[in-house]
């Protein structure tokens, strides 16, 4: 079909199973992976975190759902204004969902983003999934300038954090090459 700049997010797929017949019935109609069309899933339920290494197998990356990956690790409804307060994207649990899901698609080569309020609505949320080594992350337009300052601060930080580790791992080295040859004459 020419579609080259399309990608096609598959929402609330339950089963890598479930997803290879997602995936069978956009090839059976020319939009499939096997016509150079991308094919992401959406990480919103915890068995896509569960069992990410085999979704990994069927997709072309992730984008987690931090909205839906909250309420259903939490098992809160978010439209209840009677439980609204238990909604919380910095929950330690929701957190480590979504580092777990980050590391399992980097695990397996996979591009992974993140789409939901989190980031526009707690901008130190952008900073942590900088840390964390996000590839996207999505945005409301009036929280972009705050998020930008953050995600920049972030990932100046991990970068001279690199450049500090890998000077140290270089100095080490060069000390142990030191220890370990004998002096010249002796």
């Amino acid at each position: 079909m020419g579609l080259t700049n399309v990608e096609l997010m598959v929402p609330f797929c339950r089963t890598p199973e479930e997803g290879k017949e997602v995936i069978n019935i956009l090839n059976d109609n020319g939009l499939g992976k096997g016509n150079g069309v991308k094919v992401w899933v959406m990480c919103e339920i915890p068995s896509n975190i569960f069992a990410i290494d085999d979704f990994a197998k069927v997709f072309d990356g992730f984008s987690i759902g931090s909205n839906d990956l909250t309420q259903l690790v939490l098992g809160v409804d978010r439209d209840s204004g009677l439980l609204a307060d238990l909604f919380d994207e910095d929950n330690t649990a929701v957190k480590e969902a979504i580092t777990q899901a980050i590391e399992g698609a980097h695990r397996n080569g996979k591009e992974v983003g993140l789409c939901g309020q989190a980031p526009s609505d707690k901008p130190h949320f952008a900073g942590f999934l900088v840390d964390l080594g996000i590839d996207s992350i999505s945005l409301t337009p009036d929280s972009v300038m705050q998020a930008l300052e953050i995600v920049s601060k972030a990932e100046s930080k991990k970068f001279l954090g690199n450049e500090i580790n890998d000077a140290i791992s270089s100095d080490n080295a060069l000390q142990k090459a030191a220890i370990t040859k004998p002096a010249i004459g002796a």
